[in-house]
């Protein structure tokens, strides 16, 4: 989101001077409950697989050549606003290929209102969905291994703007961030995914907002590596809340408060593989904090802020991601329309700027890389794209394709 001294109004909150970019339309919604996955991996593996070509008649004289490693096509799930003009009518579906990051468009989820952020169950048999709206609420969808979904209902989070939601890894509560209303909720998730009433909802009352803040903004809710404690960021506050669930209860209960510089704008935070760093996006001082965590006490201690290589200005940084070896993080910079790469040092506890590169689109709003860490996926708000970078063994980004039209693409989440 982006940043605001006022209330929260709806998905567009007042930031820098924003253009009417030219948006591709958007994709027809399949009404009802379709089988959708399964077939659309099929044409997506049919499509990239080609025609085949008949061999030359001296081709049997040269040695037969090392079969090609066969190609894979994954799902890919798109958030969007759908109450904006030129947004998405649901949850957009696709297919990519794990080789060239091709992407093939696919129906759409509907039924699913403004889902910005999404998250899968660690079962892969629900993906939940926050409602980025004045009455915050998260949405529950079960996906079938045949393809088939079917939307379980929705559950108030209790605040307004909700604008991120986390699984707890035991898969039983689901974790959500109010930003409008600077607070943070939990519910019950049944056996079949769907979801209970809600059993928690904390605000942020203080410390006091920061400068030209009107209140506490609650923007992210993550589980520790270890599974011991529940982080909220809260942009407004300059803060980074540790909390205990009561995984009986539900219920949260504060244990530390990490501060970090006044005016700096918390964001989002990206754990190291090892479990004892975490990288945090301040999106209002324009930099990356190393954060050491403490699995013992939960707290969390940032360190100096480090630049984002994107010059004088702000560039309101987004979201930062972690190869899954631990090795790079990058970061997505809205304003420089730019990713920055860092090699990490010192098994996590310091981070290096080597560059940035041009992310291909208008306004990166969240990043994801596929599971092996092979390719970087961005979600470019203004532009409606999403772009694809190749990561290469020593981290460097290669833009894999054209940008692929997503109505106003603020999410996007490649499954396993």
């Amino acid at each position: 989101m982006n940043p605001s001294p006022h209330p929260y109004s709806g998905p567009e909150r007042p930031g820098p001077e924003r253009p009417a970019p030219d948006r591709p339309a958007p994709a027809p919604g399949l009404p009802g409950r379709r089988g959708f996955l399964g077939g659309l991996l099929a044409t997506a593996a049919l499509a990239a697989a080609g025609p085949a070509l008949a061999a030359p008649a001296h081709a049997a004289a040269r040695p037969a050549p090392a079969p090609a490693a066969p190609r894979v096509i994954r799902p890919l799930l798109l958030g969007t606003y759908t109450s904006e003009a030129g947004g998405g009518t649901g949850i957009g579906t696709a297919a990519y290929d794990t080789g060239t990051g091709a992407i093939t468009p696919g129906p759409v989820i509907t039924g699913v209102e403004n889902p910005s952020y999404l998250a899968l169950h660690p079962s892969g048999t629900t993906v939940y969905a926050v409602a980025e709206q004045e009455a915050g609420a998260v949405t529950a969808v079960s996906i079938a291994p045949d393809g088939t979904y079917e939307v379980l209902g929705s559950r108030p989070t209790g605040g307004s703007g909700a604008t991120h939601l986390s699984v707890h890894p035991s898969g039983r509560w689901l974790l959500s961030a109010n930003y409008g209303s600077g607070s943070v909720a939990v519910h019950p998730i049944a056996e079949d995914g769907s979801l209970g009433e809600r059993t928690d909802l904390v605000t942020h009352s203080s410390p006091p907002p920061g400068p030209g803040q009107g209140g506490p903004h609650a923007h992210q809710i993550v589980t520790t590596p270890d599974g011991g404690h529940v982080l909220a960021v809260d942009l407004g506050t300059d803060t980074v809340y540790t909390y205990a669930l009561d995984e009986s209860a539900g219920t949260l209960t504060e244990v530390s408060r990490a501060a970090l510089a006044p005016g700096a704008g918390p964001r989002h935070l990206a754990f190291h593989p090892g479990g004892r760093f975490a990288y945090l996006a301040c999106e209002l001082d324009n930099t990356l904090v190393v954060c050491a965590y403490d699995p013992a006490t939960g707290a969390l201690t940032p360190g100096p802020g480090q630049s984002t290589g994107t010059g004088s200005g702000t560039s309101y940084p987004s979201q930062p991601v972690v190869t899954g070896d631990g090795a790079y993080v990058y970061l997505a910079n809205r304003g420089h329309n730019s990713l920055t790469r860092y090699a990490v040092e010192d098994d996590g506890a310091a981070v290096r700027l080597l560059d940035t590169v041009p992310v291909g689109g208008d306004w990166p709003r969240q990043l994801a890389l596929s599971p092996d860490s092979s390719l970087l996926f961005a979600a470019n708000q203004r532009s409606s794209t999403v772009t694809v970078f190749g990561v290469g063994p020593d981290g460097s980004l290669t833009a894999a394709g054209d940008p692929f039209p997503a109505p106003v693409a603020v999410c996007v989440l490649p499954l396993p």
